[in-house]
């Protein structure tokens, strides 16, 4: 028997179970992974919920790092006593041990611990993919990047200012605000206080920016478009206040010509050749110390319903892992 989340219906944190599960082996195409950390991330809360709907009863977690135990018939990428993370696939990291399609864990460098494996996977390659990929960032360039003292933020504005990159991080308050500028935000606007738009701006003389990342949604979607140069790219990766509402296209051309893009990391790293390259880019940068995962939250995995609280309450900075 292991110990897993397991939820029967869509709601608050109150429906995550603690429970105990027989787990089979692993089928062919598996691997058999005890986990010695969980990421938690947004995107666990928007399954809970059910705005991303998914077929119930569920498991939970998009990203661990642990030790193979066992592998299935036809499994080649990795074999027993691997020391692996993985982000992404199906629901269910949220457990002591559980069954991972083989092709998703990459080999975990002896540099990096698993602790920091966990809280930098989703996070940092989302980084990744949305600083080298989605808009490819060249020195010089300015863009705003909301939640700043996230854990994507926080990794972004270190990478950010590898690159000679000028990131401007919204925060929600003063102790934010000082985390983010520790971790190479070039300026920072606290939205509670200042108003963004004029902020940006002013830091710009009225040029905007060449990009937004935008992970808030309903509440900053708007705004975000008004801090666009000409010809700049609207990345709305995520909804922390909402989903975007429907909007008319006309509003991009008004503004100048704007792209707009709803990435997912899953699709950028869609290919076993996708994810390893992602992933070694992630695992060099933070293996080199310019980039420094800051694992500021560590909740046991029975005490999920917490995590979840204090996560959507935006009590948390940085990353958060679970622990089996």
């Amino acid at each position: 028997m292991t110990k897993t989340i397991r939820m029967r219906r869509a709601g608050g944190p109150e429906v995550m179970e603690y429970v105990d599960v027989e787990l089979a082996p692993p089928a062919p195409g598996e691997a058999q992974v005890r986990h010695e950390a969980i990421g938690l991330n947004y995107i666990d809360v928007y399954f809970r919920t059910g705005l991303y709907p998914q077929e119930l009863p569920a498991g939970l977690g998009k990203e661990g790092a642990g030790v193979v135990e066992a592998v299935g018939e036809g499994v080649t990428e990795v074999k027993v006593g691997d020391r692996v993370a993985y982000a992404g696939g199906p629901n269910g990291a949220y457990a002591q041990v559980r069954n991972v399609p083989a092709a998703m864990l990459v080999a975990l460098p002896e540099k990096v611990d698993f602790d920091t494996a966990a809280a930098m996977m989703l996070q940092g390659m989302t980084a990744q993919y949305l600083l080298h990929r989605t808009v490819a960032l060249k020195a010089g360039d300015t863009v705003l990047f909301h939640a700043a003292a996230g854990g994507v933020g926080l990794i972004a504005s270190q990478w950010a200012k590898v690159l000679g990159v000028t990131l401007i991080g919204t925060v929600g308050s003063d102790d934010k605000a000082e985390l983010a500028r520790a971790h190479g935000a070039a300026h920072v606007i606290n939205y509670n206080s200042e108003n963004f738009v004029e902020r940006v701006r002013e830091i710009t003389g009225g040029k905007g920016v060449r990009a937004v990342y935008d992970s808030i949604g309903k509440d900053t979607f708007t705004g975000s478009l008004d801090c666009l140069a000409p010809l700049g790219t609207m990345v709305s990766f995520g909804n922390a206040s909402g989903p975007v509402p429907p909007f008319s296209l006309g509003e991009l051309t008004s503004r100048g010509s704007l792209f707009i893009t709803r990435p997912s990391l899953f699709s950028y790293i869609a290919t076993r050749e996708d994810l390893q390259a992602t992933a070694s880019s992630l695992f060099g940068i933070v293996a080199s110390g310019e980039v420094k995962i800051a694992i500021n939250q560590r909740y046991n995995l029975a005490d999920v319903a917490q995590a979840h609280t204090e996560l959507e309450s935006r009590k948390t900075t940085g990353s958060s892992i679970l622990v089996p």
